[in-house]
């Protein structure tokens, strides 16, 4: 007999301040058997990802733990007027489907954009929708995530520059704009990683290699000509 991949625990709601329970996998069944270049995990058993959304099942109220652990007055109103006083009762605390999974992000996305969330908490969850799209195969709706999740991080960018190792973010830019099709904005990303002296993080500086080379190959394969940098430094 394997154990339980999944345990409960219990948070408190931070919008209307409900106890309820939740549910997440087993730290130690948490290995991946396979990874995407943007970090889109593959797993045997039951998929950590889809429990990373809590939904409080009395309001709806739907974060993650990156999410604001405290809400001011208008963040909570808006809240409530918009979806909690038309929220009927749902309790996502136990096992989720795929589409549970889906409809406990796009509450996120929708609670996130209510209350102003930070622009890296959005990115994160636009980017874990285009994930679940992908394991069902849906490129269209997977694309239209990539994109929405590429101008969030972008914007990340923009008003985190000053903050420490931003090297993982620029690298998922790049790799969201090679994934995308959009090569010369991927080059010019990932450009950044490999280049610049500050940044110490050789995973992502190989990461980012590995790109820059990917984005080489396709547009080789299709003979279109490659941008100017990658003509001027080679690969």
């Amino acid at each position: 007999m394997g154990m339980e991949p999944l345990y409960q625990t219990k948070v408190a709601c931070v919008c209307c301040e409900a106890e309820f329970v939740t549910s997440r996998v087993r730290p130690s069944l948490k290995r991946a058997i396979r990874s995407d270049s943007d970090f889109c995990s593959y797993f045997k058993s039951a998929n950590p990802d889809f429990y990373v959304v809590r939904v409080c099942p009395y309001c709806g109220f739907a974060s993650t733990e990156n999410s604001n652990q405290r809400l001011v007055d208008w963040q909570r109103n808006a809240y409530l007027e918009r979806v909690g006083k038309h929220w009927k009762m749902s309790d996502y605390g136990g096992e989720r489907s795929a589409a549970d999974a889906l409809a406990c992000y796009k509450l996120a996305l929708l609670t996130g954009q209510i209350i102003k969330e930070k622009d890296r908490v959005v990115a994160g969850i636009l980017h874990h929708i285009a994930w679940l799209y992908r394991y069902e195969g849906n490129a269209e709706q997977e694309s239209r995530f990539l994109q929405y999740a590429l101008e969030a991080y972008i914007k990340t960018y923009q008003s985190e520059r000053e903050l420490m190792n931003n090297a993982r973010l620029l690298y998922l830019i790049g790799e969201l704009n090679r994934r995308l099709g959009h090569f010369h904005e991927a080059v010019r990303w990932f450009s950044r990683v490999i280049h610049d002296k500050s940044i110490m993080d050789s995973a992502m500086i190989r990461a980012s290699r590995e790109g820059w080379q990917a984005v080489r190959d396709e547009m080789s394969g299709k003979g279109a000509e490659l941008p100017e940098e990658m003509q001027r430094l080679g690969s």
